[in-house]
């Protein structure tokens, strides 16, 4: 009876894969071996709506002059072609401590796409893409507690890594089962305000943009996830990793870059992440980052070397999230039994000790500067 329930959870939340092996997944590394990087037209920022099991999303990360870093995100889902879903999240972190973090995340009702896919739509809820391809605006009155209405513009072109920006899953990589794409605004102007119950914050400053799909079923695609997003005053960099499960022999896939007004220093996935320095969470064994190290490399585009790196400490983090809390405790436990899934993310944005890029481009001096960071660093399936 365990093994046919097993089954069952399984055909709809994938608690379990064979081990395929490292050859079951083609990389975006191959892609970018000669084309580090596409830059982004309007077409490329269009949503896929697949009719098979799929996550995507569209994320807004916000470091507003005030001091407010903020999040606003944009979920479509796809369960085995069964069952469809949206979901608005907004969230705010209060940096200072002057009060609690605000997190609403609201089901959407009657969503849909523009005609060509650029642009989403639900009740009270809008992310909508200008005709030029440069600016979104993002509005939503789905949750009075926060009351979105921004509008984000790039400042730099917007890239993915390689040719399609895809890394592939599958015994066959000519017909796969299974994709994972980022794309980036790296750098972006915000203007706008998120309208919470104590009254309107400012949020003029700073942004990144990503769009991401999972073309499969998301702990199938990734056991792990590390994320940095920097702002700094004249230069913003991005870095996104992810590590496979054992089903795809751990893959390591990381894709990122820098940017500055106008134009992209360097992009690829000549990228690392190392977590220095970890401690272990007592509630779920989980090696929570306390010190990281993350690197940058590859070639301008005049042909000149380019390396630059992020390290420092985390602080405390600003938040531990557990991925499964709403799930019924019956399904988490068979869940978890099984597929040894307990999904966490950590995320961070530290303010005790600001962390800087140092950014070395050919033979001209280094440049060090000091910014913003927020990251996370999300623990899914244990390898």
């Amino acid at each position: 009876m365990f093994k046919w329930a097993q089954q069952q959870l399984a055909n709809v939340a994938g608690t379990q894969e064979p081990i395929y092996g490292p050859s079951a997944i083609k990389s975006v590394h191959e892609e970018a071996k000669t084309t580090p990087y596409t830059e982004l037209s309007r077409a490329d920022l269009k949503w896929q709506v697949m009719d098979s099991t799929c996550v995507e999303t569209q994320v807004f990360y916000i470091h507003s002059d005030n001091g407010y870093v903020g999040l606003a995100q944009v979920i479509y889902s796809n369960v085995a072609g069964i069952r469809t879903t949206a979901q608005f999240n907004c969230k705010i972190f209060y940096l200072d401590g002057s009060k609690p973090h605000l997190w609403c995340s609201t089901p959407l009702k009657n969503y849909e796409f523009s005609e060509d896919r650029t642009s989403f739509f639900a009740d009270d809820c809008a992310v909508e893409l200008s005709a030029d391809g440069t600016t979104y605006s993002i509005k939503s009155m789905n949750d009075q507690r926060a009351v979105v209405n921004l509008t984000i513009k790039r400042t730099a072109p917007g890239f993915h890594v390689g040719e399609t920006g895809k890394s592939l899953f599958g015994t066959d990589l000519e017909n796969p089962w299974g994709s994972m794409r980022h794309a980036f605004w790296p750098r972006c102007a915000a203007e706008g305000t998120i309208l919470t119950q104590q009254g309107p914050l400012d949020f003029k400053g700073k942004a990144c943009y990503i769009m991401a799909l999972q073309g499969m079923k998301p702990h199938h695609a990734a056991a792990k996830w590390s994320f940095l997003d920097f702002q700094g005053p004249t230069h913003s960099a991005v870095l996104m990793q992810f590590t496979t499960p054992p089903s795809y022999g751990s893959t390591v896939v990381t894709v990122g870059g820098i940017a500055k007004d106008g134009e992209i220093v360097v992009a690829g996935t000549e990228l690392t992440v190392d977590h220095i320095t970890t401690k272990q969470d007592s509630e779920n064994g989980w090696p929570e980052p306390e010190t990281v190290k993350f690197t940058w490399s590859g070639t301008s585009k005049d042909g000149k070397d380019v390396k630059a790196s992020i390290e420092g400490n985390l602080d405390e983090r600003v938040d531990k999230i557990d991925v499964m809390a709403e799930v019924p405790q019956f399904v988490k436990t068979i869940v978890g039994g099984v597929a040894k899934t307990k999904p966490y993310i950590y995320q961070y944005a530290p303010q005790k000790e600001k962390l800087s890029l140092k950014l070395k481009i050919g033979e001209q001096d280094e440049i060090v500067e000091e910014g913003e960071v927020f990251s996370e660093a999300t623990f899914i399936t244990v390898e």
